[in-house]
């Protein structure tokens, strides 16, 4: 059992861009998304060339004849996230998290199932205070841009970049999983002004 310490932050501007070292592209779709935190993801990674995607562009189509593969060094993981039972300190950083590597064919098929699916290109940041990623959010979730740092302890001391503009830390509308369910396209005009007032 491993316990996940985050911090989350909207991103704005391209600052981060010198820091990336590398890029996968991302499918992930939830088979339970529960109010009280639970939740069941399947997702898929592809390693791509970084800066091979344009934010926003289609993914190329890199599956073999045949079936539906991973390209070189692809990935695929069951994952299941709740919340501490015991709460106390930190509580709005920390999750349970348990992980599961899982055959490629077994993760698009469960993708097939799962009624909330969102995509992005995710980036390894090579930031101290933590270990970052940035993800770049796309179709109806575009463009929503993400940056985490997973902690040891939830008081850990982190830097955070001025392209941090605002921190998202425990608003459940902008989990990965609530985005899935209800992506910032369907939010009302007001809903998105508010969210992304004062990025620019």
């Amino acid at each position: 059992m491993a316990l996940e310490i985050e911090r989350r932050f909207l991103v704005c501007g391209d600052g981060w861009r010198p820091h990336a070292r590398w890029q996968r592209h991302l499918q992930q779709g939830y088979l339970v998304a529960a109010a009280d935190g639970l939740t069941l993801r399947v997702r898929t990674a592809r390693p791509l060339a970084l800066d091979a995607l344009a934010p926003g562009a289609p993914v190329p189509d890199t599956s073999l004849p045949g079936g539906p593969e991973p390209e070189a060094g692809g990935n695929a993981h069951l994952t299941l996230k709740a919340i501490p039972p015991d709460g106390g300190a930190g509580a709005a950083l920390s999750r349970l998290e348990f992980e599961y590597p899982i055959p490629w064919a077994d993760a698009e098929a469960l993708l097939a199932l799962c009624p909330a699916r969102l995509s992005k290109c995710r980036y390894g940041l090579d930031l101290s205070g933590g270990d970052w990623v940035l993800d770049v959010f796309e179709d109806d979730n575009a463009p929503l841009v993400v940056a985490e740092v997973e902690l040891e302890h939830p008081d850990q001391v982190v830097s955070v970049p001025p392209w941090c503009r605002r921190e998202i830390t425990g608003l459940h509308g902008l989990s990965n999983a609530a985005l899935a369910r209800h992506s910032l396209a369907r939010w009302s005009e007001a809903e998105r002004g508010n969210l992304l007032a004062g990025l620019g």
